[in-house]
């Protein structure tokens, strides 16, 4: 039986978690590896140089509307994407664990199923724009 009087500030912690790893991982394209260097990488993936700064929004974005609570369900699933790319991409040859060289697919898969999870659960507590078609 889910607790509805906590299930709210669960789903906050969770939109607040998942939010704050997308900003952060967009910080290190921009302040470590630099816009110019992470589009050298995603050329050397053999993906369009652009899609990196593609990337760059789409993390700052999405990590926004799950920190403010802005469509909650929507930004959750639209970020699955992101994840599930950097798996087929970049980690899904180094094997399941994260530790191995490259870092495995393990937590991307878990950061995309926690994204799910979240879009399962709701907007959460003190959402400034809940999702469109769903009770509070």
């Amino acid at each position: 039986m889910i607790d509805s009087r906590t299930a709210p500030y669960a789903a906050l912690i969770l939109r607040l978690t998942l939010g704050v790893l997308f900003l952060i991982h967009a910080g290190l394209k921009i302040f470590v590896f630099t816009p110019a260097g992470t589009a050298q990488y995603f050329a050397s993936l053999g993906l369009p140089s652009a899609l990196a700064y593609f990337t760059i929004v789409w993390e700052i974005l999405g990590g926004l509307a799950l920190i403010t609570g802005f469509w909650t369900r929507l930004a959750a699933l639209a970020m699955i994407p992101n994840l599930l790319g950097t798996i087929v991409t970049v980690h899904g040859a180094a094997g399941f664990f994260f530790t191995n060289p490259n870092g495995g697919w393990e937590y991307p898969a878990f950061w995309a199923i926690a994204l799910l999870v979240l879009a399962l659960l709701g907007d959460g507590a003190f959402a400034l724009k809940p999702t469109p078609g769903y009770k509070r």
